[in-house]
């Protein structure tokens, strides 16, 4: 395991890829806001939204979580590889059909791509929809209004 690794415990689910943490020592807590590496789930309002957040809730919620920070967003969330217990979070949520490949910060995770490859053709949960609008798509509609 890296050096670099942050062993915390899941606090809150905010959605299907945002979670806060606490970690830390009592007494010296930290609360950090972590968007998952890699993935990007539907929006709470979103088709597959709710699904995407309780399937996260399921793996990580009051679950210690191992977090290896990446890069912060533009909303200050660290961003971080983060696996609950055995599972890795980002593979569990594309596996599902709960998230896409977010490009961006995927490139050290090419097999998210074919994972979500075989997601759309099993039509597992956002892909049996007709036409899935990713969740940049919408953010972007919405900013328009």
């Amino acid at each position: 395991m890296p050096l670099a690794s942050l062993l915390c415990l899941v606090v809150a689910i905010s959605d299907g890829d945002t979670l806060t943490v606490r970690c830390g020592s009592p007494g010296t807590y930290q609360q950090v806001k972590v968007r998952i590496a890699a993935i990007d789930a539907p929006e709470s309002r979103q088709a597959f939204g709710q699904k995407s957040r309780q399937n996260l809730a399921r793996m990580c919620f009051r679950q210690r979580a191992s977090l290896q920070p990446v890069d912060e967003d533009s909303y200050g969330r660290t961003v971080a590889h983060v696996r609950c217990g055995n599972a890795d979070v980002a593979t569990a949520q594309v596996r599902a059909g709960l998230a896409w490949v977010y490009t961006p910060y995927a490139e050290s995770r090419p097999q998210l791509v074919a994972l979500q490859r075989q997601a759309r053709s099993q039509q597992a949960g956002l892909w049996s929809q007709k036409r899935p609008l990713a969740p940049w798509d919408y953010r972007h509609r919405r900013s328009k209004r």
